[in-house]
């Protein structure tokens, strides 16, 4: 059987104050989570409801991997990977349609 694949992705508030690196299999259904409040305590707390970061990767257990090298990074580091990707820090919600 093969192992199914995961997301490694950011959220943050209204004002980019704050960062949240999650890890799922469903990343439409998980950020839909964070934007009604049942995401979890933190991002529900800091109000981290945007999606600015993501990444695809092939098993799970490679995107909980890279999540957890991500929680170490410093701050910095983490601006310079998101903005890289989205330049304007956007939340990229509405662009994960396709992916329900």
């Amino acid at each position: 059987m093969r192992a199914k694949g995961g997301y490694t992705y950011i959220v943050s508030n209204k004002h980019r104050t704050v960062l949240y690196i999650g890890v799922t299999n469903n990343l439409y259904s998980r950020v839909y989570e964070h934007k009604s409040g049942d995401g979890s305590g933190f991002t529900k707390k800091y109000k981290c409801t945007d999606l600015v970061y993501y990444e695809y990767h092939a098993d799970i257990e490679s995107a909980i991997h890279r999540e957890k090298r991500l929680k170490k990074w410093n701050r910095s580091w983490k601006n310079d990977l998101i903005t890289e990707f989205n330049p304007n820090w956007k939340d990229l919600f509405n662009d994960l349609e396709d992916m329900q």
